[in-house]
């Protein structure tokens, strides 16, 4: 028996098929005897593609669509069209027909969308509604997860303040332990102390007779010694008084010489001015004023010039 079905296509998980003509006994991507269209219901279009001519042909000779075939047949019109062809109608007849019936399945189409939008409306409230619960939920066991860390630290910071405050007690009784071992040591030290002082007393006054002869015998060559240190001093100062008077008496001459010279020194050099200045200087002073006026060290040609010229003058 001859059947027209689909014939699988395609890669995995995106199948496309062919509308084919077969034999019946032939496996389904086995031999087939021709390829009527091409059907894709993956995608969102649902491409459907065929001859009509060459289907109404294998339908009037009898070949049999499979289920699925049928009803894409049934939907496209095509077994419509058949019955009307069966029932001896004309060509005018049958396109009527076929117009009323599309023009039916339009209406119906409209509802059907409409009925489609308004489930996809409600399938994208079911599935926001769905998502919030998913968050708030995870935000409740995000507040959870908190608080069962909080309880923890708080309990590690008990167990914590707890284990410093045995610690501190324990601390507290090891110092008050050698705080007593420390006052019974003090208190036999003292004891040994005392008994140290008492002994150095008794030695100090079996000592001091002793200690104050020899101190006696020191004072009294401290005295000696002082006297004869005295004695010397007078002797080298009487022996020192006449070089003295004769080191004044030779710069006494040497002061009044740096005196004289002082005075006759001037108070400015022509090393202190700059050229012009010195030269001014020179030409507006009387000769007797410039004395030492231009040093030995004055290298500069134009005010020995002036220098010169007025000594000519």
């Amino acid at each position: 028996m001859i059947k027209i079905r689909l014939q699988r296509k395609g890669r995995k998980k995106r199948p496309f098929y062919h509308i084919v003509v077969a034999d019946s006994r032939s496996p389904r991507d086995g031999r087939i005897i021709e390829q009527l269209g091409r059907f894709d219901n993956v995608s969102e279009s649902k491409e459907l593609t065929y001859d009509e001519e060459r289907v109404m042909h294998w339908l009037k000779i009898g070949a049999q669509p499979s289920d699925t075939v049928r009803s894409i047949f049934k939907k496209e019109g095509i077994l419509y069209k058949m019955h009307q062809m069966r029932w001896g109608k004309s060509d005018e007849e049958i396109e009527a027909a076929l117009d009323e019936w599309r023009q039916a399945r339009e209406e119906k189409s409209k509802g059907d969308d409409v009925s489609r939008k308004a489930k996809q409306q409600e399938i994208l409230k079911a599935e926001e509604k769905e998502y919030k619960k998913q968050l708030e939920e995870k935000a409740a066991a995000a507040a959870k997860e908190l608080e069962r860390k909080k309880a923890q630290e708080e309990a590690a910071k008990a167990e914590a303040e707890a284990e410093a405050k045995e610690a501190d007690e324990e601390e507290k009784a090891e110092a008050k332990e050698e705080k007593s071992d420390d006052v019974e040591e003090s208190e036999a030290a003292a004891e040994t102390a005392e008994t140290k002082a008492e002994e150095k007393e008794e030695a100090k006054a079996e000592e001091a007779p002793a200690e104050e002869e020899a101190k006696a015998d020191d004072s009294e060559e401290e005295k000696k010694a002082e006297a004869k240190e005295e004695t010397a001093k007078e002797e080298t100062k009487k022996e020192e008084e006449p070089a003295k008077a004769e080191e004044k008496k030779e710069a006494a001459p040497k002061e009044e010489k740096k005196a004289e010279e002082k005075e006759e020194a001037p108070s400015q050099v022509s090393t202190d001015m700059n050229a012009t200045e010195a030269i001014d200087h020179i030409k507006n002073t009387p000769l007797d004023d410039l004395k030492g006026f231009v040093p030995e060290d004055e290298d500069r040609v134009t005010v020995q010039r002036a220098w010169d010229s007025k000594q000519e003058e």
